[in-house]
């Protein structure tokens, strides 16, 4: 029996041992086969498991030098070794800070709205569901993107601060971090995609334990997209398109393969920069401008305007192009919320399918004969 003592230690000492190290290997293997739920965001990821979600934000702003993940782990959840030098988040969310209006429709689409605690400028929030939250006091103004106020978001101590960054340099984003506050870094605005944009919707839905709302709430939106771009697809590109305005003594036009020019070739129109390569947008001066669009026969201004007196008294110059003087200009900018938010930088992000429709209805308006304009407004 004095024999057969360590013998059976060695035993137990082995079983366990390799239990342990077969439980490991298990988890290591779902977490490599896991599948990713996001479909058109290039810049997102989330692949869910039992108790727990992994999510990766990448390329969250210009030249971005790393990328982001955090764990969303449910009461209790049991997180692998594997995973825990990263930003754990406990979900479902009680509280949140956002910083982008554009994550205002998310929250009101998955019926939290109510959990937001903090915005900065809440005078740029349009909706007026969120705006009577603000009204009531349920909502502060916790000071600017680039200056938040850290002594009022540590009183709020919110579950987390939803923020977002520019370049590399974020400094702002340190100090809420050392003092303590849970932060995601988000990076819907760098998506060029109209569905990769509207798609971070399911970012809240892993935040607030509503993944099957929020993918319902995507689906329904790419069906509706696809319907109108295949509505479109049927006509042909007759429209000529000048997009942007003069801004100080540069002229700024969508380039390429920006969120923009993708709307104008979904709704089929012949955008006169389509084949400048690239996101975001060019300066040009006006004479080349003027140059090379002054026959289109559309043309989409940016900026608030809301007639075509006021487009003209901003630069006299304008009256020289064809759209001008045949009354085709819109504008997707003028519609305000009741302190001076753009109801468009607000809304559009999340709702791509109405953004288009409002393409379509400018650019084959006998397509979309009985529908009315979400955003877009003719100036007379």
């Amino acid at each position: 029996m004095r024999h057969l003592f360590p013998k059976l230690i060695f035993i137990s000492s082995f079983f366990i041992l390799f239990g342990c190290k077969k439980n490991e290997t298990s988890e290591v293997a779902k977490i490599e086969t896991a599948k990713n739920s996001i479909e058109y965001a290039s810049g997102l990821s989330i692949v869910k498991y039992d108790d727990y979600s992994v999510v990766t934000v990448s390329n969250p702003w210009p030249n971005a030098n790393k990328d982001f993940k955090y764990i969303l782990k449910e009461k209790e959840a049991k997180v692998p070794d594997s995973l825990q030098s990263y930003t754990t988040i406990q979900v479902p969310l009680e509280s949140v800070v956002v910083t982008s209006t554009t994550n205002i429709p998310f929250l009101e689409m998955l019926e939290v709205e109510n959990k937001l605690v903090g915005f900065p400028h809440t005078d740029y929030i349009s909706s007026e569901k969120t705006r009577a939250l603000i009204d009531k006091g349920s909502v502060k103004n916790v000071g600017q993107n680039e200056k938040l106020n850290i002594e009022q978001l540590i009183e709020l101590s919110p579950d987390l601060i939803v923020t977002f960054g520019v370049d590399n340099n974020n400094p702002m984003l340190d100090n809420l971090k050392k003092s303590g506050l849970n932060v995601l870094i988000q990076g819907d605005w760098m998506e060029q995609s109209p569905l990769g944009k509207a798609e971070w919707i399911k970012l809240y839905g892993a935040l607030f334990g509503k993944e099957e709302k929020a993918k319902e709430l995507f689906d329904k939106i790419v069906e509706s997209y696809n319907q109108a771009k295949k509505l479109a697809a049927e006509k042909t590109p007759n429209s000529t398109v000048l997009y942007g305005s003069m801004y100080e003594d540069v002229w700024y036009v969508a380039k390429g393969n920006s969120w923009v020019a993708e709307f104008m070739k979904d709704a089929h129109a012949n955008y006169l920069w389509a084949d400048l390569k690239g996101t975001g947008s060019e300066g040009l001066s006006f004479e080349k401008v003027l140059d090379k669009a002054k026959t289109a026969n559309v043309w989409i201004a940016s900026g608030s305007f809301k007639s075509l007196d006021e487009l003209q008294k901003a630069n006299p110059h304008y009256s020289e192009f064809d759209a001008f003087t045949n009354k085709s200009v819109y504008s997707f900018e003028g519609k305000l919320g009741a302190t001076g938010g753009t109801v468009y930088y607000e809304l559009a992000p999340s709702r791509p399918d109405l953004v288009l429709k409002d393409y379509i209805k400018i650019f084959h308006p006998d397509l979309m004969s009985s529908y009315e304009f979400t955003f877009a407004s003719k100036l007379n």
